[in-house]
C-alpha cells in the first residue's frame, strides 16, 4: 500500500481489497470514426451527444476534428472526465467515440457494474479521489496514475448483486419523493405567478367598473387604469455601465450589480461584485438609488427586482436600469415580473445561445397604471402572498436537501459495508411512494 491513497472508511472482513489496476485496466482502443460522439456528464453518465443535448435542452459543442484520436467506449465502461475530482466516476449507458482526453476502464467480466457505478458516485470515494490530487503536479487533470491509487472493495459477487439491486431499489424511492418536491415547487411558482398576474390586470377590487383591454387573452381590465407605456412611467430608462465595467470592479467598495444577482422580486446583494465610490460617482447615469428598478437583460431577459437600500450609491452593467419615479416601485416590479410584460419580452428577445433584449424594444412595454394609493395596495397584497408561497416553497427545498442527503449517506454505507443487505430481495409489490400534497392557497 506503499503511495497509495487510504479510504475514509473500513469496509468488512469476507470483503476483498485489490488494486484498481486489476479491476479496471485502462483501455486506449481507438474509435472508428464512423462511432457516435458520447458525452461523459455528471448527471447522466456517458451517454450519446445527441441525447444529452435533448436531456439537458441547450446545445454543446460539437467534435469536428481529430476525430481518429477518439477513444473507443462499450456499454458497461466507466470514464474519468475533467470534473471526476468533484463528483466521481461516469458509468457509459452507450456505445461510441469520446475525446481523446478522458480516460475508458474496461472492468474485469467477473465484477458487478452496478455497485461500482455506486461506489465511484459515493462520498468516501470522491474523497479518497481528490486526496490523489496530493500525488500530481499542479495544473494535471486527472488521470489513470489517480486512479490507481485507491484500492477497490471487491465483495462476494452474490453481495455486489444484492448491494445493487437494493441501492437501485431505495434510490428510486427517494429519488420518486425529490421528484414530487420538485413538482410542488413548480406548480406553487406558477400559482405565485398567476396571483401577480391577476393583481395587476385585474385589481384586488372585483366590484370596480371594466373596460376592454383590447388584448384578446388579458380580457377587461379596470376602467380607471391608464394604459401606459415604460418611458411614460419612468423619468430616465438606461443600460448600465457598457464601456469595459469589468476595469471598475474592486475587492472593497459599493455593490456592482450584474444581471447574474437579479432574481425575480429580489437581489442577491451578497453575491454582487464591488465598485469604488469614486468610480461609481464617475459613471453617475446608472449609479443606483433605493426604488430603482433593475431588469436582467441577457440569459433570462425580463427578470426584475427592486433596488434595496444596501445598494444606494453602487452601480450596475448588463442590466436596465429603470429609475424611481412618481411610481411604487414594488407595484412596477410585479408587472414587470408578471404574464403581462413576459409576453412582450418574449416577441422582442433574440439570440440562440443566450437570449437578450434592446432597451430601445424595453422602454415600448405597456401595461396599466393604476392610481399610486392603488398601486401600493396591490404591492403589499402580492409581497402577502409572495411570502407564503415562498415559505411553503423554501419548505420543499429543504425537504429535498434531507432527501438528497438521505440518498447519498444510503449509498455510502451500503457500497462499504456499513450496512448488511446480503440476501435482500425486493418486496413482492412495489408501488410508487406517494406524498401528499395539500393545496398551497
Amino acid at each position: 500500500m506503499s503511495g497509495k491513497v487510504k479510504w475514509p472508511c473500513k469496509f468488512p472482513d469476507r470483503w476483498t481489497v485489490l488494486p484498481s489496476k486489476r479491476l479496471f485496466p485502462e483501455s486506449k482502443e481507438r474509435a472508428p470514426e464512423s462511432d457516435e460522439q458520447l458525452s461523459a456528464t455528471q448527471e447522466y453518465g456517458v451517454i450519446s451527444q445527441a441525447e444529452f443535448m435533448r436531456l439537458a435542452g441547450r446545445r454543446v459543442v460539437q467534435l469536428n476534428q481529430n476525430l481518429e484520436l477518439r477513444k473507443r467506449v462499450e456499454i458497461g465502461d466507466f470514464v474519468i472526465s475533467m470534473r471526476s475530482f468533484q463528483g466521481g466516476l461516469e458509468r457509459a449507458w452507450a456505445e461510441g467515440g469520446i475525446r481523446s482526453s478522458y480516460v475508458v476502464l474496461r472492468p474485469r467480466a467477473d465484477l458487478v457494474p452496478g455497485y461500482y457505478q455506486r461506489l465511484f458516485k459515493s462520498v468516501d470515494y470522491i474523497q479518497a479521489l481528490q486526496s490523489t490530487a496530493n500525488f500530481i503536479r499542479d495544473g494535471q487533470d486527472m488521470n489513470y496514475q489517480n486512479f490507481v491509487l485507491i484500492d477497490l472493495p471487491f465483495p462476494p459477487v452474490s453481495e455486489q448483486l444484492c448491494i445493487a439491486a437494493f441501492l437501485d431499489h431505495e434510490t428510486a424511492r427517494i429519488d420518486a419523493l425529490i421528484a414530487e418536491q420538485q413538482r410542488l415547487i413548480e406548480l406553487l411558482k406558477e400559482k405565485r405567478q398567476a396571483v401577480i398576474s391577476h393583481a395587476v390586470t385585474k385589481g384586488l377590487d372585483p366590484t370596480v367598473p371594466m373596460k376592454d383591454s383590447g388584448v384578446e387573452w388579458l380580457g377587461e381590465v379596470p376602467a380607471h387604469w391608464v394604459k401606459k407605456r415604460l418611458k411614460n412611467i419612468s423619468p430616465f430608462i438606461t443600460v448600465g455601465i457598457v464601456v469595459n465595467p469589468s476595469d471598475y470592479v474592486a475587492d472593497e467598495g459599493l455593490p456592482f450589480l450584474y444581471g447574474g444577482e437579479v432574481k425575480e422580486g429580489f437581489i442577491e446583494v451578497d453575491k454582487a461584485r464591488k465598485i469604488s465610490p469614486e468610480h461609481s460617482r464617475k459613471n453617475r447615469k446608472t449609479m443606483l438609488e433605493a426604488g430603482d428598478i433593475v431588469t436582467m437583460r441577457v440569459g433570462y431577459p425580463g427578470l426584475t427586482a427592486v433596488v434595496p437600500p444596501e445598494c444606494a450609491g453602487g452601480n450596475c452593467a448588463s442590466v436596465m436600469l429603470v429609475k424611481r419615479g412618481n411610481y411604487d416601485s414594488h407595484w412596477l416590479c410585479a408587472v414587470m415580473n408578471s404574464r403581462l410584460v413576459r409576453q412582450q419580452v418574449e416577441v422582442v428577445q433574440y439570440g440562440a445561445a443566450q437570449k437578450q433584449f434592446n432597451i430601445a424594444d424595453a422602454i415600448e412595454f405597456w401595461m396599466f397604471e393604476p392610481p399610486i394609493e392603488e398601486q401600493t395596495m396591490i404591492a403589499e397584497f402580492i409581497g402577502g402572498q409572495s411570502s407564503v408561497f415562498n415559505a411553503l416553497m423554501e419548505e420543499s427545498e429543504r425537504s429535498m436537501l434531507l432527501l438528497k442527503e438521505r440518498r447519498s449517506a444510503l449509498i455510502s454505507a451500503a457500497v462499504t459495508g456499513k450496512i448488511d443487505v446480503r440476501g435482500w430481495q425486493p418486496p413482492a409489490s412495489i408501488q410508487a411512494p406517494e406524498l401528499a400534497v395539500a393545496e398551497a392557497v
